[in-house]
């Protein structure tokens, strides 16, 4: 209504002229309203050992996390993709409820990615920093964060649990909020 007031003092709109007043409103809305998705989810299971057997991310800038509930000896894997000009940005989570939150750092799961040319690089744990995901209203722990200029290609990674207790881990790949498209072996 403030719109057909502060208009309105212009002269007498016409009802086409408010329909394309309010459409532009409503259009000018979606564009600067916030996502509303929080990253989707994606289940890795005992199925999917290693990258070969384990979910491809079609497009690796679209926001995923991928859930593992794991202990000693059991491996995950999945893969991702990502174009000439993308970031990559991959983060190591924990839930912050025990028993995952009170295990020491080297009993925690190694994530390892290597990307399109072979070259590997190891998640470092150097932090425990709080997060809560509002949107499933749970509390995590991000144990490290990993983000570089991207090399065109598949990008594959390797999770390894360490501990003898149930770690409920999180690997979170991508930064945008938008749907995403993935592929089962």
């Amino acid at each position: 209504m403030l719109a057909w007031r502060i208009l309105g003092t212009v002269g007498p709109m016409t009802l086409i002229s408010r329909v394309v007043v309010a459409a532009a409103i409503a259009a000018a809305a979606l564009v600067v309203a916030p996502p509303a998705a929080a990253h989707q989810p994606v289940g890795l299971g005992p199925a999917e050992s290693s990258p070969a057997k384990g979910p491809l991310l079609v497009d690796g800038t679209i926001s995923f996390a991928l859930f593992a509930d794991i202990k000693r000896g059991d491996r995950r894997g999945f893969r991702f993709r990502l174009e000439e000009g993308d970031r990559m940005a991959v983060q190591l989570l924990i839930l912050d409820r025990p028993p995952s939150n009170e295990i020491r750092n080297a009993r925690l799961p190694r994530v390892t990615i290597t990307d399109p040319q072979g070259r590997k690089t190891r998640m470092i744990i150097n932090e425990r920093t709080e997060f809560y995901e509002p949107y499933g209203g749970t509390d995590y722990l991000y144990l490290s964060r990993v983000e570089s200029d991207a090399i065109p290609g598949e990008y594959r990674v390797n999770v390894s649990a360490r501990s003898k207790r149930v770690v409920e881990t999180v690997i979170s790949v991508g930064y945008r909020e938008v749907p995403g498209e993935v592929r089962y072996p």
